[in-house]
């Protein structure tokens, strides 16, 4: 049985890890152990931020509708309430583009839900 020698493999799988890690500080770009460590870490901050995106668009998206339901005499959780109870199924997301980009229908929303 004929040796099997792994340098190859080893070589590309740190060339990999490397080309991850470029444009890292000191020996975080080019050792690859100090590149590994930096690198896992770098996921999983990566992974806490996609979540903390998450958080913080939906709490723009509600700052957006309450400016906005304000403007008609009315408080966020009671418009949210409203919506509900009218059946008006619009996420947070499209209830903030609709009140920036286009006022006219959201009064329009706003008028049918006080009803």
């Amino acid at each position: 049985m004929t040796r099997i020698k792994r340098g190859v493999m080893t070589k590309k799988r740190h060339r990999r890890l490397l080309k991850n890690t470029k444009g890292y500080w000191g020996q975080r770009k080019n050792v690859f152990r100090r590149a590994k460590e930096t690198f896992l870490r770098a996921m999983a901050f990566a992974t806490t931020g996609r979540k903390l995106k998450k958080r913080d668009m939906r709490a723009l998206f509600i700052s957006r509708i309450k400016a906005a339901v304000e403007q008609h005499d009315m408080s966020y959780s009671t418009f949210m309430n409203a919506l509900k109870v009218a059946h008006i199924d619009l996420n947070r997301k499209m209830l903030s583009q609709i009140a920036i980009y286009d006022p006219q229908a959201f009064s329009t929303i706003v008028d049918t839900v006080k009803k």
